[in-house]
């Protein structure tokens, strides 16, 4: 199998990237930034279901009893490619840690005749470029989490339009037990990408939330850059999502501080959630 590859203009280095993230981190920003240069694929999270019947209707694929597991991946992996692709000659994908086990395994059904994940990858999307998007602080990112699944609300445009809701909206109730779970969990994700690229041979590209939230069109800039792309193409795009933290953020963070016996508050940069 090889990687879809359409005629561009451009000639990048890679045939595909992947943003390696966990919620809360950014992503969003980052692929809808990326697919408005027109240029660097349609980034977005093409296998987030741990299912192949729900692979198959994101795709608008029938269902066909005569295939067998192998045939349906190969049509899902193809319309994904296609659809991340779009016209441009690269393909984006959104890997979430906890939609990673599921992916692999059926990559694995997919293309059996390699050893390692890596290889598997670039069997079906070509020379890849891995992207470690990550949030070092990891109270906010706990924080803006369980704010998120409480409310409903997990992202909008900058006109006020919301762009996901989950749920009916309701107000969020602070809950130490729930950030702190969180954070554990947040962290577990960071750790487990950081311990893959290891196994598996991988130097990523490093992006953190924290500077993407403070400058994003610079950081897209060096994303484009290392997908050899031209990264003048990041001048002058609009920020698709807008800001979702408020002073209910900043007053939780306190909390949670007086509440574990300090009143040491980071430095707190964060401006999209």
């Amino acid at each position: 199998m090889v990687a879809c590859s359409l005629q561009t203009d451009v000639v990048p280095q890679y045939q595909s990237y992947i943003l390696c993230t966990s919620p809360r981190s950014g992503s969003t920003l980052l692929c809808r930034l990326l697919a408005a240069t027109g240029k660097s694929g349609v980034p977005d999270s093409h296998f987030h279901s741990p299912s192949i019947s729900d692979w198959m209707g994101y795709y608008d694929l029938a269902p066909d009893n005569t295939k067998s597991e192998r045939e349906l991946l190969s049509d899902v992996f193809k319309a994904a490619r296609s659809r991340g692709t779009g016209r441009t000659g690269i393909f984006g994908l959104r890997l979430q840690r906890h939609s990673f086990e599921y992916f692999m395994q059926k990559l694995h059904v997919l293309v059996p005749v390699h050893s390692n994940d890596r290889d598997r990858i670039q069997e079906v999307f070509g020379r890849t470029l891995f992207v470690h998007l990550t949030r070092q602080n990891k109270l906010e990112q706990a924080i803006s989490y369980v704010i998120a699944s409480q409310t409903g609300l997990w992202h909008k445009a900058p006109n006020g339009q919301e762009l996901e809701r989950l749920s009916a909206p309701q107000e969020p109730v602070y809950h130490a037990e729930s950030i702190q779970q969180h954070m554990m969990e947040l962290a577990e994700m960071d750790q487990g990408w950081i311990s893959w690229f290891a196994n598996e041979g991988i130097t990523p590209l490093r992006i953190n939330y924290e500077d993407l939230s403070e400058d994003p069109l610079a950081v897209t800039a060096k994303l484009l850059d290392k997908l050899g792309l031209d990264k003048e193409l990041a001048i002058g795009l609009e920020l698709p999502v807008a800001k979702l933290a408020d002073n209910t953020n900043s007053q939780w963070a306190l909390r949670f501080y007086s509440d574990n016996g300090t009143q040491e508050i980071p430095k707190n940069k964060s401006t999209f959630s």
